[in-house]
């Protein structure tokens, strides 16, 4: 008969911390083990984030359900080439939540109120045959340190999962990146000291982990093997001698100065195009975009305006300059968004079954309504890309005061995991009219 291990038995079976911590991403694979896809879902998710809320009145579409338009100078305008692979939802309400302010809205946004964020909970269900369970990307989010206005991403402890804002650290963390840096007195190649002291971590606690499957039975040990044989690719990764296939030649991209507010918009398609690539690849199925923060200090100046984005969002329909402003913005986010899905659009499957962008889910969620109220009703959502047939797009849907917990059960749901609540525990079910 199979052994059952408790979580504290498989961690403490582990003699080390150290051994224990790199223990643990195994025992979420026997708490939720990865579900098989169904057909007609997609085959990843992509998560994409722009901060501040909305103005109601210049983002809501006109019309309703197929027979919908962009109102011109809207917020939405720009993505008016995408129309038919779009689901525009409206009248979603975080409910039953402890969110309040900026600052709950954030937290709220993905975990639904409960542990963790939808992204690292589909990370442990899809995640798990390929190189990276999730991908976190961003814009500019470091500066402000990590707390619950930079931070969208959760465990199942509720602590932070944490974005890279780097492009090439990025880019070394997901393709490789250099494995040799030139001694600055000879120019002599030598080893990254980071990658030698990770290198040393492994040594340390493979030995302990290939011991604790002695304890285990024979379903326990194969999926422990199985992430022993992910900690030796691992370590190929770090040698340089492993690469994710299907990428072709890469380059590491040049940046300086990522931080700086001018940098925004570049760091930005450096970003979308690393995240493009590493869905290419099938380095990971569950990635995201964070562009900024809520409260976010970011000065759109390229789009011809001068005040900070989050003081934007807080002008009345008085401030008719400050409004449009906030327009600008905003539709200067959607240009991106359509900037996005083209790129997914360009790059096709390995396998032909289409784009990346029609075996992809693509949610571009916000972490308030009208941020001048601070409130979580209607908050907008936008899907893209049909989900590989799951979602039935082309339609702008408008709900009456649903829960948005619905809405993370429907995009868990194209995506081939079968749960019928997220989040709070008293919101069950999908969210209707979606699948046309």
């Amino acid at each position: 008969m199979p052994i059952r291990m408790s979580r504290r038995r498989v961690l403490t079976g582990a003699s080390s911390l150290t051994a224990a911590l790199i223990a643990a991403p195994f025992y979420r694979m026997l708490a939720h083990p990865p579900r098989a896809r169904a057909a007609g879902t997609a085959k990843r998710i992509i998560f994409w984030f722009s901060p501040n809320g909305t103005v109601h009145s210049r983002w809501r579409p006109t019309g309703t359900g197929a027979s919908y338009a962009f109102a011109p100078g809207s917020i939405l305008e720009p993505l008016d080439a995408h129309k038919a692979q779009l689901l525009i939802l409206d009248g979603l309400n975080f409910e039953r939540s402890r969110a309040s302010n900026h600052e709950g809205g954030m937290e709220h946004m993905l975990t639904g109120g409960g542990d963790p964020s939808l992204d690292q909970f589909l990370a442990a269900q899809i995640g798990g045959d390929t190189p990276f369970s999730s991908i976190e990307l961003s814009v500019q989010t470091s500066a402000w340190g990590s707390g619950i206005q930079t931070r969208m991403s959760y465990n199942d402890a509720h602590q932070f999962v944490h974005p890279e804002d780097k492009p090439d650290a990025a880019f070394a963390r997901i393709f490789g990146g250099a494995t040799a840096m030139p001694d600055p007195g000879t120019g002599t190649p030598v080893e990254d000291p980071v990658q030698i002291r990770r290198r040393s971590v492994l040594d340390l606690v493979k030995g302990e982990l290939t011991t604790l499957q002695s304890d285990l039975g024979a379903d326990e040990r194969d999926k422990l093997g199985a992430h022993l044989d992910a900690l030796r690719t691992l370590e190929r990764r770090l040698d340089g001698s492993v690469s994710i296939s299907g990428c072709g030649e890469l380059t590491m991209p040049a940046m300086t100065d990522s931080q700086s507010n001018g940098q925004f918009p570049a760091v930005g398609e450096l970003m979308m195009d690393i995240l493009v690539n590493a869905a290419a690849c099938d380095a990971s199925r569950v990635l995201s975009l964070q562009w900024s923060h809520t409260v976010s200090p970011a000065i759109f100046s390229w789009a011809g305006v001068g005040e900070g984005h989050h003081e934007l969002s807080h002008k009345d329909d008085g401030n008719t300059q400050g409004v449009a402003d906030f327009v600008a913005a905003e539709r200067w986010f959607s240009e991106q968004f359509a900037l996005f899905l083209d790129k997914l659009a360009a790059v096709q499957e390995a396998d032909g079954s289409g784009s990346l962008l029609d075996t992809s889910t693509v949610v571009w969620v916000k972490e308030l309504g009208d941020s001048r109220l601070h409130d979580f009703i209607s908050v907008p959502f936008v899907i893209a890309g049909g989900g590989n047939g799951f979602f039935s797009p082309g339609r702008y849907l408008q709900f009456n005061a649903e829960p948005h917990q619905k809405l993370l059960v429907s995009l868990a749901q194209s995506v081939g995991v079968d749960i019928d609540s997220f989040g709070v525990p008293d919101v069950t079910g999908s969210l209707s009219g979606l699948t046309g």
